[in-house]
C-alpha cells in the first residue's frame, strides 16, 4: 500500500471521527448523528475498490467502536463497515460513478451499515431497544447520510483519486 494513501486515509477517518463524536451530537436529529466515518469508507470504496475499502472500513469501525462515548459492544461498527466497504466497492466496479450512482450507493451503504449495527445490537441485547425504535434510527441515519453526501463525498473521492489516479477504479 502506498504510504501516502494510508496516511491520508487515516487523516480522513480521524477528521470524520472527531467531527462525528464532538460536533455533530449538537445537531443530532432524534438522537441520531450523521455517520461521517461511513461516508469516508464509501468514498474510498467508490474510488479505490472493495479491497481497500474493506481494510479502511475495519480500521475506521474499530476506531468508532472505541471512541468515547461508545456505549456498545466493540466490533459492531467494524463488522458493519467491512461489509459496507465490500458492497460499495463492488457497486463502484461497474463503471465510472455518476452522481446518482454515488447517492444510491451512499443510501444503500447507510441502510446496510446502520441496519447491521442495529441488528447486531438486537442480537447482543446491547442496548435493549424495540424494533420500531431501530427502524426509526435506520431511517434517520439514511436521511442524514444522504443529505451530507454532496458536502463530504466529493472531497473524499477527490482526495483518494488524486493520490494515485492511475490506480483508481475505472
Amino acid at each position: 500500500m502506498n504510504p501516502l494513501r494510508a496516511l491520508l486515509a487515516a487523516l480522513a477517518v480521524s477528521v470524520a471521527l472527531v467531527l462525528q463524536v464532538s460536533v455533530f451530537p449538537y445537531v443530532a436529529w432524534q438522537g441520531v448523528v450523521p455517520n461521517l466515518v461511513l461516508l469516508v469508507v464509501v468514498g474510498a470504496a467508490v474510488v479505490r475498490g472493495a479491497q481497500f475499502a474493506m481494510v479502511l472500513g475495519f480500521a475506521a469501525g474499530v476506531l468508532l467502536d472505541l471512541a468515547p462515548p461508545a456505549d456498545h459492544v466493540a466490533g459492531r461498527w467494524a463488522l458493519a463497515f467491512v461489509l459496507v466497504g465490500y458492497v460499495a466497492g463492488r457497486v463502484a466496479q461497474h463503471g465510472r460513478p455518476t452522481a446518482t450512482t454515488v447517492l444510491a450507493t451512499v443510501a444503500a451503504s447507510s441502510f446496510l451499515g446502520t441496519s447491521l449495527f442495529a441488528l447486531s445490537g438486537l442480537v447482543l441485547r446491547d442496548p435493549p431497544l424495540t424494533i420500531p425504535d431501530l427502524l426509526q434510527v435506520v431511517l434517520v441515519s439514511v436521511v442524514w447520510d444522504v443529505v451530507l453526501t454532496p458536502f463530504v463525498l466529493p472531497l473524499v473521492m477527490t482526495m483518494f483519486h488524486r493520490i494515485e489516479p492511475e490506480r483508481a477504479v475505472q
